[in-house]
């Protein structure tokens, strides 16, 4: 069924437009958006200024559930690598329920911070042992069921997985919950293609390449051959990763990938944090994204990606929530801006006033506006015809927008907003927020409070 809507402000082409009319089709799709309209009487009128939503282009499900609780350093030095043996302890006890139980409440929260589609970057596949389940893809569905239970719309990625590290002959002892090979991956992809779920969808991902040999790459390249899905990546997110590979390769990361595995616009690169300026230079020539996620990439110290390079550059870019210690977009966009700022002793790094974009935050919406679309496996985002009709609406009355001018409102909303400042949520052109409530609120809520106790004790 079509559905009309009418907003005396939009955020469309890049800027803001009045008395715009959205028209939603039978399939959730946008079939019109027409700025400067009268309102007709069959339309309903949004409460507040209208936005793109975006996609969380980077997801791991699972890690919520220890958001906030790796914040302590009893001796020595912490840093990536003890963080991460940390998130194993937690990745050998999940069963498939407690998992659901997690996605559904991080997915609810996802949908609270803007994102109306995630991609999940799935690792998480066998029982405790390492044997398979008896339905190979229990972790998969429950993660699904999560994304249906909430409204939310998700891209499984499962993940190959198959070393430990550069030269090693297998997984550690605390990975083998995540063993794949070529074949496992692109069979549980086809599998969820396959199943018809609305709003569920598939590509395929790597899990680095200090993970997968050139034959495990190889391979899955061989299966996914010519097929128009998303492939994802972790790639340069630590100094210790590209030591190795110029061990093991001669070369880092991304100039390894470029010239060993020829990258197009179906690969996406999350992380991309420790670049050169050839390496930029690769990677726009091969279409192929940044996703970057800098809530985490700080929690863990990581450090600081090249944004004006990247940006300079046109590569497209998106943004990750990834280990979910922040779920919100507008708080990702302010830590990348404000980590340039204090790394560069600069503000407003990322305007470009040279190219007719003197304002921060709508570049960076902007670029992740349009950068969205392809980590998910779409050929359009945000507020034009064809694709899914997905939108937010700003709550004026919230404390950051109070009173702002409407043609800052964006960068108010970025820089000046604390608390929740979305009214409501739409996703494929139906409510999933309300006044910032959703119908399950409350018992996503309790199962995920019951899961988290199981997992750490009660107090």
């Amino acid at each position: 069924m079509s559905r009309l809507y009418f907003a005396r402000q939009a955020w469309v082409g890049g800027g803001w437009q009045r008395d715009v009319l959205l028209r939603v089709d039978g399939r959730g799709h946008w079939a019109e958006i027409l700025p400067g309209q009268l309102k007709p009487v069959a339309a309903e009128e949004l409460p507040g200024p209208v936005i793109p939503s975006l996609v969380d282009a980077h997801s791991h499900a699972f890690q919520r559930a220890m958001a906030g609780l790796a914040e302590r350093r009893e001796a020595g030095e912490d840093d990536f690598w003890s963080w991460r043996d940390r998130m194993y302890g937690l990745a050998l006890q999940l069963n498939p329920a407690q998992l659901q139980a997690i996605a559904a409440q991080l997915y609810l929260e996802l949908l609270r911070g803007g994102y109306t589609q995630v991609c999940e970057f799935h690792y998480l596949q066998h029982q405790p042992d390492g044997s398979p389940y008896a339905d190979e893809l229990a972790m998969s569905w429950a993660l699904a069921d999560a994304a249906e239970q909430v409204g939310l719309g998700l891209t499984l990625l499962p993940v190959l997985y198959a070393r430990s590290g550069f030269g090693k002959p297998g997984l550690r002892e605390d990975q083998r919950r995540f063993a794949t090979d070529a074949a496992w991956v692109w069979r549980a992809s086809q599998r969820v293609q396959a199943a018809g779920r609305p709003l569920v969808s598939a590509g395929v991902a790597l899990h680095s390449l200090r993970a997968a040999n050139t034959e495990d790459i190889r391979a899955l390249q061989a299966l996914v051959g010519d097929a128009d899905l998303p492939i994802h990546i972790h790639i340069s997110e630590q100094q210790q990763e590209l030591r190795d590979c110029l061990a093991a390769t001669g070369q880092r990361p991304m100039q390894w990938l470029c010239n060993e595995f020829k990258p197009d616009a179906r690969w996406h690169l999350v992380h991309a944090t420790h670049s050169t300026p050839a390496e930029i230079a690769q990677v726009a020539a091969s279409g192929a994204s940044a996703v970057i996620c800098p809530g985490t990439e700080g929690n863990l110290g990581d450090g600081l990606c090249d944004l004006s390079g990247w940006l300079d550059a046109g590569v497209p870019i998106s943004m990750g929530s990834d280990s979910h210690v922040t779920r919100a977009w507008v708080e990702e966009l302010r830590w990348l801006e404000y980590g340039q700022r204090l790394g560069l002793q600069q503000r407003n790094v990322a305007a470009a006033p040279g190219r007719g974009e003197p304002a921060t935050a709508a570049r960076l919406f902007e670029a992740c506006v349009r950068g969205s679309a392809a980590p998910a496996g779409f050929k359009q985002w945000g507020l034009e015809p064809g694709a899914r009709a997905d939108f937010l609406v700003l709550d004026t009355r919230c404390s950051g927008l109070l009173g702002v001018p409407a043609a800052a409102r964006l960068d108010a909303l970025v820089f000046a907003s604390q608390g929740e400042a979305l009214r409501e949520v739409y996703v494929a052109g139906e409510c999933r927020l309300r006044e910032g409530q959703h119908p399950a609120q409350a018992g996503v809520a309790a199962a995920f409070e019951a899961s988290m106790k199981e997992l750490w004790g009660k107090d």
